[in-house]
């Protein structure tokens, strides 16, 4: 059954409601100020049943509140992402603009804007397909903007493409405890993090932009949660100047992100980082790091069992250009100084040098067959008194990660 959502007036969207959509209607209109439309769309959200179709029309819809959606095999569609718009300027009540617990959901052609909280949170469902989404605060970068813009959370099956996320004080486009993702053909600008895969397994990533955050692609590992991360394939990016100030909350993992910083692999393993464009981030167009690096391991109960260290990690064929001439860190700052000069660079591939002393030497940690690019070990264990340029550790292959499906 598709609802036909265009509002017209209560008497209109009543008539829909009980499937007369076939009535003539004026044309839609701008909505902003009207408070009616909002429980409308509740009303359909919480009667929705599988395979219903509810259709948003173009305008802007104010929102005072979350709505959310627990129903499965529910689609949602708007009529763009820059003509049908869910505005929660004004929002009072809830953690969330559109909080979805289902299996089998989409999510198409809308935007969601200037919400309290995370702007689209999915938790704990199957078959998510998120399509032609923009979240964005429109006061541009702020520490009091929501976290999320897009938050799929220990999900399975996950497509997120075609969508923009801007202005997340944490992440624009996340993926967390989830397994089997795909996130393609987005773009995420001016968000702490921009593109975040996180305590996942199975994911591609490719064909995005990241650009103007912090750190534009993230693959992390953090402790104390269900699942550890593992088989990431971060290829076919434009990852450029995300040399944006952090802005996330003082305690949040992303406030450790250097700004200046391309790709970041932290505590994450088997991950490949093949044929994207990565210039022009200050600090490091790639770094790779253990939890170690933030002091983090002491900090926050770690326990035992987690692996703070990141391994089976494969750069290869990707095209580098400037970055690394403004690190944003002092110690970084000291030691570009000192071994490349007032005008040198830091490599384009850094690493903090924290190994697994208890694995087989012959285990690689890192491989990178990238031409003239180097690597530099920052020696973060010895407090970057000994870096090195030693190129022979990371001459080596691994094995091809296979591709995502489902």
């Amino acid at each position: 059954m598709i609802l036909k959502n265009a509002y017209v007036g209560v008497a209109v969207a009543a008539l829909a409601l009980a499937g007369c959509g076939d009535q003539a209607k004026p044309p839609a209109k701008d909505t902003s100020q009207n408070d009616s439309y909002q429980k409308i769309l509740q009303t359909q959200l919480l009667d929705a049943k599988p395979g219903d179709v509810i259709e948003i029309p173009a305008g802007t819809f104010a929102f005072d509140r979350s709505l959310s959606l627990t129903v499965d095999g529910v689609t949602i569609r708007g009529a763009g992402q820059d003509k049908t718009i869910l505005s929660f300027k004004g929002q009072i009540s809830g953690a969330e603009g559109l909080l979805v617990t289902a299996n089998d959901f989409t999510i198409e052609n809308l935007a969601i804007e200037d919400t309290k909280g995370d702007a689209l949170k999915i938790n704990e469902g199957k078959n998510i397909t998120i399509r032609g989404i923009r979240t964005e605060w429109t006061n541009g970068p702020a520490t009091d903007n929501g976290a999320y813009g897009i938050y799929p959370v220990q999900t399975e099956n996950v497509l997120i493409e075609d969508s923009i996320a801007i202005g997340a004080s944490d992440s624009g486009i996340y993926v967390g405890q989830s397994k089997n993702i795909i996130m393609r053909r987005n773009r995420a600008e001016y968000n702490v993090a921009g593109l975040e895969i996180e305590n996942s397994i199975n994911a591609d990533v490719y064909d995005n932009i990241a650009t103007n955050n912090t750190g534009g692609i993230l693959v992390f590992n953090l402790p104390n949660l269900e699942q550890r991360g593992e088989q990431t394939r971060v290829y076919n990016n434009k990852v450029y100047e995300n040399n944006l100030k952090n802005f996330a909350h003082k305690g949040a993992i992303v406030s450790t992100v250097p700004a200046g910083t391309g790709i970041i692999v932290y505590a994450n393993d088997r991950v490949e980082i093949f044929d994207n464009e990565i210039k022009n981030n200050k600090t490091t167009n790639i770094a790779i790091a253990s939890y170690y690096s933030v002091g983090e391991m002491s900090k926050r109960g770690v326990k035992a069992s987690f692996d703070p260290y990141p391994e089976g990690i494969y750069i290869y064929d990707n095209t580098f250009e400037g970055g690394g001439n403004s690190p944003a860190l002092l110690e970084l700052k000291a030691l570009k100084l000192a071994m490349f000069g007032l005008k040198g660079n830091l490599p384009d591939i850094m690493w903090d040098g924290y190994v697994n002393a208890e694995l087989p030497a012959e285990t690689k940690r890192l491989c990178v067959q990238n031409g003239d690019a180097k690597v530099i070990n920052v020696d973060g264990p010895g407090g970057y008194k000994n870096p090195s340029m030693d190129q022979s550790p990371y001459d080596c292959t691994l094995p091809k990660l296979p591709e995502v499906k489902f």
